[in-house]
């Protein structure tokens, strides 16, 4: 008379767990999909975070508001279009250059996607100690 222990991760399991003996190959796992709307709030946290590292501004200045965005996803890459304010005075090009190095780096890291572009538009530019303009 032999006896049989089932663990809770074999495929015998009631819960249905998994079999490490008997593993499927990922392209018949599935996938998990990242919504275009969600990588878009994504890249808007990273830009605004990255943001008020490089310009050394606390994150609560009145006068930055948050980074708009928009994302296209396709088939495992997403390009995305950011709109930020940037303090001024700065070095315009270098700071739009490391932003967008920062955020496909760190959106491509957080979601798995490769990010194939990233398109920054500046808004418009803030005087360093003056608060936001009311329209």
């Amino acid at each position: 008379m032999s006896t049989t222990t089932r663990s809770a991760g074999s495929a015998e399991s009631p819960r249905g767990g998994y079999d490490a003996e008997n593993r499927l190959p990922p392209a018949e796992r599935g996938a998990t999909v990242i919504p275009a709307r969600v990588v878009a709030r994504i890249a808007a946290r990273v830009a605004s975070t990255a943001l008020h590292r490089l310009t050394r501004l606390p994150p609560a200045h009145a006068a930055l508001t948050a980074s708009g965005a928009r994302a296209t996803t396709y088939d495992g890459t997403a390009q995305l279009a950011l709109s930020v304010d940037l303090p001024y005075p700065t070095d315009i090009a270098a700071t739009c250059g490391q932003l967008q190095r920062e955020v496909a780096e760190r959106v491509a890291q957080l979601t798995g996607l490769d990010i194939s572009e990233v398109m920054l538009t500046v808004r418009r530019l803030v005087v360093a100690g003056r608060s936001a303009r009311v329209r």
